[in-house]
């Protein structure tokens, strides 16, 4: 979605600017090779989809994940010059897209010679909520690139990234059976978002996401939320309208916190997902199979 929450901030731009001066002062210019018989270097601009990527390299890879702290927000972070060493020498990045991680692009840009995979374009949801770690049908299209590109870059391997790739989708597709279960389990079900990051999440469940479009837009764009839309969405709690509410636990702002309270208050689940890997979670399916069912449990309640 277009807001201003996803404008790089120009300290951004000088900061990615200075990097790169400093890594072509270091490294001569060159795209040093990252794949010296050993490891092929692989960079993601999130933990998501660097567990993407750790999934379908395996022990072939070694992947940088440039946003892996739980409190980061990809829409505001300030590239560092470690970054920029990181990038530069990736043969391959994974980029989330659809104005989501717009600082990465220009990392993934000084890695000349590296091949540039995009989520957001490889699913072509026909969306505009560029939250695509949701949609499992595009993280499966994404591993299957992955691996095509991984089997490019190392020939002799690709039969292994191939299989990585699919044992890693049947997974994948487990955890979209159990959405559609925990779904059918409660049709017609309604819940509230804090924030619309879950949208394809609760899509593949056919849960109604009730929100009011105005306070989904005003907190997407981190403007204040209108009264109107506000007292909306107090009387939908309030009076039970809905399962449960979904929360974007990394966005708090006294407003998501006074509907969360609300939620509790009226003795609704609070079903709480992330942008990125949370604290003790390491890998994409452990992460989202604790997220699925976290959800599945509030549409019984």
């Amino acid at each position: 979605m277009s807001s201003t929450r996803h404008l790089p901030r120009l300290t951004a731009l000088i900061s990615a600017s200075a990097a790169l001066a400093l890594v072509l002062a270091g490294c001569g210019g060159g795209n040093t090779a990252g794949d010296d018989g050993g490891r092929i270097d692989v960079v993601a601009s999130t933990d998501v989809w660097g567990s993407v990527l750790s999934a379908v390299g395996g022990d072939q890879v070694r992947v940088t994940s440039i946003i892996h702290d739980p409190g980061a927000d990809p829409h505001s972070y300030e590239t560092t010059p470690q970054d920029a060493i990181s990038a530069q020498k990736a043969q391959l990045t994974l980029a989330n897209g659809g104005g989501y991680d717009d600082f990465f692009t220009k990392l993934a840009d000084q890695a000349a010679n590296a091949k540039k995979l995009v989520a957001y374009d490889i699913g072509a949801t026909g969306d505009e909520n560029e939250h695509v770690w949701y949609s499992f049908a595009t993280v499966e299209k994404v591993a299957d690139q992955v691996a095509v590109e991984l089997g490019q870059l190392r020939p002799a391997d690709a039969q292994t990234f191939t299989a990585n790739a699919n044992t890693f989708k049947a997974k994948v597709a487990d955890l979209e059976t159990k959405t559609e279960q925990a779904g059918a389990a409660s049709p017609g079900a309604k819940v509230l978002a804090t924030e619309p990051v879950a949208h394809y999440l609760l899509e593949t469940a056919k849960v109604t996401d009730a929100t009011p479009k105005e306070f989904s837009e005003a907190v997407e764009q981190e403007s204040d939320v209108p009264a109107a839309a506000l007292a909306e969405v107090q009387n939908i709690i309030a009076a039970k309208q809905v399962k449960a509410v979904v929360n974007n636990a990394q966005t708090v702002t006294p407003v998501t916190q006074q509907v969360v309270d609300g939620a509790k208050q009226a003795g609704l689940p609070v079903v709480n997902v992330t942008e990125t890997l949370p604290a003790g979670a390491t890998d994409y399916i452990s992460w989202m199979t604790s997220e699925v069912d976290s959800l599945a449990g509030a549409l019984k309640s």
